[in-house]
Parts: C-alpha cells; structure tokens; sequence
C-alpha cells in the first residue's frame, strides 16, 4: 500500500517535496514511479527510480526541475519539484512494481494521488 502526500498550492517558481509511504517489506525490491494527471488530460509519466536508488529518469518536461529519489530504510521515495511551472498543476500518483518503466501498465501498486496547483 503506498500513500503520497506533500501536495498543495504554491507559487510559480516556488519548490515542493512529495513523499511516498510504503507499508509493508517489499518495497525495497520494487522499482518507483510518479505519474500525473492534469484536469481533462490523460495520466502520464513523471520520473522513474530504480529498487536501489542508482538508475533515475525522467520526462523531458521536467528534467533539471525535478529530483526523484527513495530512502529503502523508511520505505519512502520523494519527488523534490522545484521551479514549478503552472502546467505542473495536476494530481500527482507514485507507484510501484517490479519494472523499471514509464508505462503506467507496469505498475502493481498505486497511491491515492496528491493535488499540486502552481499558480501563475
């Protein structure tokens, strides 16, 4: 079970953090994913990690601005989101599997989303 939190309203420019949760031990085989969802628009990949932490990627409309990361000991991944943009705005997803993909398909686990509104 994954529960994402760290969303809210910040200004353009301004940074937040979002925080995955994971219950249970097996997180830490599992490679991280964050996806969003923007009003009207369909869900699509943010930035992966892998179960170690050592192989990162991200989508090119946030690439230099975001920061993926994990801590396998609190079986917690983040999403350090900085020089966000209004087009951020969306309901942001983690996830988890056992694939290291951007296809949303590969994902087994899913947390509950968490808002982020970046005005302008």
């Amino acid at each position: 079970q994954l529960q994402a939190s760290g969303g809210g309203l910040v200004q353009a420019g301004g940074s937040l953090r979002l925080s995955c949760a994971a219950s249970g031990r097996t997180f830490s085989s599992y490679a991280m994913g964050w996806f969003r969802q923007a009003p009207g628009k369909e869900r699509e990949f943010v930035a992966r990690i892998s179960w170690s932490g050592v192989l990162t990627y991200y989508s090119d409309s946030v690439k230099g601005r975001f920061t993926i990361s994990r801590d396998n000991a609190k079986n917690t991944g983040y999403l350090q989101m900085n020089s966000l943009k209004p087009e951020d705005t969306a309901v942001y997803y983690c996830a988890a599997g056992q694939d290291y993909s951007t296809r949303s398909e590969a994902y087994d686990y899913w947390g509950q989303g968490t808002l982020v509104t970046v005005s302008s």
